[in-house]
């Protein structure tokens, strides 16, 4: 068996770059559209923070989770789509009313690669992994936490994953599987200076078959997740560069949003907490908030997991008011609101309706009553993001997306994988 070896540190930088011509970009890739030809939905800027802010439409108030409030999706399943957010866009631009989006760029390549767990590699990132295994990542004390620096924030490829402690976790639990991959790999005979290479193509497939096959039927329904699998996109066409689209990254892929529960019960010793503040990042993880993963995701021979809230339009507390450890501090004091952020930079990038889309793809847009928003003395049409949600509560009651929103979600997340020349569709 190949035993680990100091000296074999030649790996190259990130698992995308290592495959990548010579000349090929590395800067950070751009936005586009996916219906270009839609107008952009316009509202007064007061009437989306109304709906937003605390006390509006988007805001559940102070009440706990109910079993008519909680949907069929286990609870981790929105934890793990914010991960997949995280490795496929970072868009680092500031909050304002409108956006040059052509001046957008996305700080993470559009695909499924697991880039915002490997950083630029052992020779780019060498202070991820373990110096006498470079193969391997580096963990925190007992492999409880990720390492940490003297402050207590992780040193991990995205400072995101450490935003609150589910995510951590999460990202815990994937660089102990790339540490796994890396060890059966040398019970296979590979060489010391492959093996790096052949953990991190297991985890990559491993990971997008679990996106394509587990997360995206249970988000969309099965019957849509096959029709694209199968046939694939219609109406996303990424071309050999690849980019993500504005309807994706700012609307329909924000639906998780309204998944996040009242309260997580973390383990089996613990009562369920808030995920803020008391679940929030950038420091150690303690014990009593240790993750049991059973309690999160169905398993066999394990009791049902917690389930996620309905999509059904309104946000939790802890998400209408963040902390200023997540947001900054922010001039405008709407912009603690998660949904207000979500409903600004919809518009701020120039997003068409909701309804705009359903009749361009060929759906019966919602009726007024469905959108909910009239009794607000609004009659126009609706942001994206603002639809995805009540869609998905007036087609599914809140358990999957609708057909506006799953068509989208669906499309991108096949669409790249399938013009990823080295993914688990397009290898061997």
């Amino acid at each position: 068996m190949n035993q680990p070896a100091a000296s074999v540190r030649n790996h190259c930088l990130s698992p995308a770059r290592v495959r990548a011509a010579i000349d090929a970009p590395i800067a950070a890739a751009t936005y586009g559209r996916m219906f270009r030809e839609l107008p952009s939905f316009e509202a007064d800027e007061q009437f989306l923070h109304a709906m937003g802010r605390a006390g509006g439409l988007c805001d559940c108030g102070a009440t706990d989770d109910s079993p008519a409030s909680l949907g069929e999706s286990a609870a981790g399943w929105p934890i793990f789509g914010q991960f997949v957010a995280h490795d496929i866009t970072a868009d680092r631009s500031v909050l304002r009313s409108h956006t040059n989006t052509a001046d957008l760029r996305n700080a993470r390549s559009p695909q499924l690669n697991l880039e915002c767990l490997y950083g630029d590699g052992p020779i780019g990132h060498p202070f991820l992994y373990q110096r006498n295994d470079p193969a391997k990542f580096l963990l925190g004390l007992d492999g409880a936490d990720l390492q940490r620096n003297a402050e207590g924030i992780a040193v991990i490829g995205d400072p995101r994953n450490d935003s609150h402690m589910l995510m951590s976790q999460l990202h815990l639990a994937m660089l102990k599987a790339h540490n796994a991959f890396v060890d059966e790999a040398r019970l296979a005979g590979a060489a010391n200076d492959r093996v790096f290479e052949e953990a991190a193509r297991q985890l990559r497939w491993h990971y997008q078959w679990i996106v394509l096959n587990e997360f995206l039927p249970a988000l969309v329904g099965q019957t849509l997740a096959n029709q694209v699998l199968r046939e694939g996109p219609q109406w996303f066409r990424p071309g050999p560069a690849g980019f993500i689209p504005l309807e994706f990254a700012d609307a329909a892929y924000r639906y998780g949003h309204a998944q996040i529960r009242h309260r997580y019960q973390l383990n089996r010793q613990t009562d369920p907490v808030p995920l803020f503040p008391d679940l929030l990042g950038f420091r150690p993880v303690p014990r009593e908030h240790l993750v049991d993963w059973t309690l999160f995701f169905d398993a066999p021979g394990a009791t049902s997991a917690q389930r996620s809230k309905k999509i059904d339009g309104r946000l939790v507390r802890a998400l209408i008011q963040l902390p200023v450890a997540v947001t900054g501090e922010c001039e405008i004091e709407d912009y603690h609101s998660l949904a207000v952020r979500d409903l600004q930079r919809g518009q701020g990038v120039g997003l068409p309706s909701g309804e705009a889309v359903a009749r361009h793809i060929g759906i019966v847009p919602l009726t007024e009553e469905q959108v909910g928003l009239a009794s607000t003395g609004w009659h126009g049409e609706t942001p994206l993001w603002y639809y995805v949600l009540r869609e998905a509560d007036a087609c599914t009651g809140g358990h999957r997306l609708g057909p506006v929103g799953g068509r989208i979600v669906t499309e991108v997340l096949v669409g790249l994988i399938d013009a990823d020349a080295t993914s688990y569709r397009q290898g061997n």
